[in-house]
């Protein structure tokens, strides 16, 4: 349904509501003349009728209600009494009006023929001129006359009366065959007259319902109680089919599975009755916007698209305040004044696009400006003065984790408060709300280009389909639009499969490596020997690692159940469940524990801290030229990749891959400082990606060795292009990379 047919759907089954109302208000009416109540009522209904009209173009309809609006307004005001010559136009205005919306119903316009609009108009006419006025049904005048539904054939009635429909040897005979032959009618027209008495039972069985018989209204608080119903009866299903696994009796199973489609259809269709399209939240937008950019001075083209993307009401309620806020925010920090745009190169309106989707069974909303972008070195000095992280901390962060600093309590850019923005008080509930029903948030930004904030949140948080795990003598469900898939890797394999970086595990899958955070870690105890894995891949926003756990038991639908105020400020847990054998299963909170386990930095040894000793740097160690090390600041490194060999395309005399979208130039790093590159046999190479502003290279490694924090004494021995000079790591003489000669002497980051 486009949006025009959905707009007059609504206004058919609202305006059919009032116009039941109206037939017992004016009726009342010439019980009580002097009502204002009732009076107030009615003017309302029809004023409402004809502003809607005129809005979706009916113009008759609108013509109609604009007349019977200023005779109720004189009765309203007291300048006009309610007696019976009044009452009878003004009901067959009703009537009217009634016929109008099923011409609209049926057509689509309110053209119809056969309902005459003007004959009512003048009589209203006459009553408002003068004062009274005797009035005289419209001989078509709708709900008088019953709408002829039979065909008229002019058949004398001798004729009819003699007509014999079986001569008592043969089969009958049909009526249309008999008149046919004595010449009364004509082949064509029994045809039309049965195409005339034709009815939708002929087709399927049931009439066509209306627009305003196809839809009922029901009072919120009774779809909550459905949901919370429907969640019980899937609880008990789910303990009757755990019941009947190793039972003998074939009924009883036949039962438990009869139960189990029935369940699943019946919760389906609850749960659509809740579901609403987000375009509800986005209709406010646009004035929103406009208020906002006349005050700022900005000039703003808004665009919006997927406003028919369905969630729950009860999530979309929760997001209408953090995407007002996201919106109000993009206004006030991303799009520049008309003045600064042009003096860029850009058009003087900026461009702000709300877009939202469904993808791995999850709603994504998407806030865009082509504005001034996020300054991440602004932004870490900020959270610096504002002893937010430190400088160790804020080296060690990616330009992605510094930006989303943004939602931290008391962050801000702004160096003046206004009515807008600047006390620091926004973002964090941003973040808070959205992480509150089950979503993620992240900003991704480019300065000069502009800025998304990725709105990620659940369709519903009533019932969620999920992966029960097993830990310990424990079970916990992890929900399955954060699952990736399942990883077993025996003893055997663990060798070439796992390896550690700076005491963290990680896993080398298809030329990735995922970060391992073990379940056992995550509930506060230490690290098992690693003998076996079973490994849970997840993915939290742009981050996927993986989760080692003791058992997979199976999937199934689990009803979410919210968990006590003791547990909220822990990031492991989103909630919990009661499983098949009654007891109570934990619901993994997936991102909480990335950012937890999976992010987490080093922190800056508190002992350099107290001495006053010199800060130490984080290093990454690398193997490369046949066994030279050479280092880098981890500051420097954005992530590792592997990639396969046959990715390498080329340009020129230039190496390339295709990543994330775009294009990543490569350096060989042992030829760039002057060493003889390795000749390997691998069918992969490893790769440290740099990035510096909107540039992004890079560097082909033989292998990383380690990452280690200490204090970098650099001497001039080994000095040359490429090479600031080296120092002793872990014993070993080591180059120390200078990185920005590297990017320069290679071209690549140009």
């Amino acid at each position: 349904m486009d949006d025009d047919a959905e707009i007059i759907a609504e206004f058919l089954v609202e305006s059919h509501e009032n116009l039941d109302q109206l037939d017992r208000d004016l009726v009342e009416l010439e019980r009580q003349p002097g009502s204002r109540e009732l009076l107030s009522s009615i003017f309302r209904t029809i004023h409402t009728i004809k502003g809607t009209s005129g809005f979706l173009a009916f113009n008759r309809l609108e013509a109609l209600t604009h007349v019977g609006e200023n005779l109720l307004s004189k009765l309203r005001d007291g300048e006009m009494e309610m007696t019976g010559p009044v009452t009878e136009p003004l009901l067959s205005m009703v009537d009217t009006v009634r016929a109008l919306l099923g011409s609209v119903e049926a057509t689509g316009t309110d053209t119809a023929a056969g309902v005459d609009v003007d004959a009512v108009v003048a009589a209203l006419r006459a009553v408002l001129e003068g004062g009274a006025a005797v009035w005289e049904e419209p001989a078509d005048a709708p709900g008088i006359a019953e709408p002829v539904t039979t065909p008229e054939v002019d058949l004398p009635e001798a004729e009819v009366t003699e007509v014999e429909l079986g001569d008592g040897d043969g089969p009958p005979r049909l009526l249309g065959e008999i008149l046919i032959e004595r010449g009364v009618v004509t082949d064509a027209e029994i045809a039309e007259a049965l195409a005339e008495q034709k009815t939708p039972a002929d087709d399927d069985g049931e009439p066509r319902r209306g627009v305003v018989d196809s839809s009922v209204r029901v009072d919120v608080e009774l779809l909550d109680s459905l949901v919370q119903l429907v969640g019980e009866l899937v609880l008990t299903r789910n303990q009757v089919m755990q019941r009947t696994e190793n039972v003998d009796d074939i009924e009883l199973v036949r039962a438990a599975q009869r139960l189990d489609l029935v369940a699943s259809e019946l919760q389906e269709g609850i749960m659509k009755t809740r579901m609403q399209p987000i375009g509800q939240v986005w209709s406010k937008m646009p004035r929103i916007v406009r208020d906002l950019a006349v005050q700022l001075g900005r000039e703003v083209n808004l665009e919006m698209e997927g406003h028919e993307t369905e969630l729950d009401r009860s999530l979309l309620e929760a997001l209408k305040g953090p995407l007002t806020h996201l919106v109000r925010n993009a206004l006030d920090h991303g799009i520049e004044q008309p003045a600064d745009r042009v003096a860029a190169g850009k058009a003087a309106a900026g461009r702000l696009l709300l877009r939202s989707f469904h993808e791995s069974g999850q709603v994504v909303v998407e806030i865009s400006d082509d504005g001034k972008g996020i300054d991440p070195d602004l932004i870490a000095r900020v959270a610096i003065e504002r002893g937010l992280i430190t400088r160790d901390q804020a080296a060690r962060m990616e330009t992605r984790e510094i930006v989303n600093l943004i939602f931290r309590p008391g962050f801000s850019t702004a160096t003046e408060v206004t009515n807008v923005s600047g006390r620091g008080v926004g973002m964090d509930v941003v973040r808070t709300n959205i992480e509150r029903i089950g979503g993620t948030v992240d900003m991704q930004s480019q300065v000069g280009i502009g800025t998304t904030c990725r709105v990620r949140i659940p369709l519903t948080l009533a019932i969620i389909p999920a992966l029960v795990i097993g830990e310990g003598e424990e079970t916990y469900a992890i929900p399955q639009a954060n699952l990736v898939e399942l990883v077993r890797l025996e003893a055997d394999d663990l060798a070439g499969s796992v390896e550690e970086l700076a005491g963290a595990p990680l896993l080398r899958l298809r030329g990735h490596l995922l970060p391992l955070v073990s379940m056992a870690e995550v509930l506060g105890r230490a690290r098992p020997a690693f003998e076996s894995l079973t490994i849970v891949v997840v993915q939290a926003d742009d981050l996927r690692f993986g989760i080692c756990v003791d058992e997979v038991h199976d999937t199934q639908e689990i009803v979410v159940k919210p968990i006590g105020r003791q547990l909220k400020a822990l990031p492991t847990y989103a909630g919990a469940t009661i499983m098949g054998d009654g007891r109570v299963a934990l619901i993994l909170d997936v991102p909480g524990i990335a950012h937890a386990h999976a992010m987490a930095q080093n922190p800056r040894s508190d002992a350099a801290k107290a001495t006053g000793e010199a800060e130490s740097t984080a290093l990454l160690v690398l193997e490369v030229g046949g066994g030279s090390r050479a280092a880098l600041p981890l500051r420097e490194v954005s992530r590792l990749e592997e990639f396969s060999v046959d990715r390498i395309e080329r340009s020129g005399s230039a190496e390339a891959v295709q990543y994330r979208d775009g294009i990543l130039p490569l350096v060989r790093l042992a030829p760039a400082i002057g060493l003889v590159e390795s000749v390997r046999d691998d069918d992969q190479v490893s790769v440290v990606v740099h990035e510096s502003g909107t540039s992004r290279i890079g560097i082909v490694i033989d292998r990383v060795l380690d990452v280690i924090d200490v204090t970098v004494v650099c001497s001039d021995v080994g000095r040359r292009a490429g090479v600031l000079g080296s120092a002793v790591i872990g014993d070993r003489v080591t180059d120390l990379v200078d990185l920005d000669a590297v990017v320069a002497l290679s071209g690549a980051g140009a």
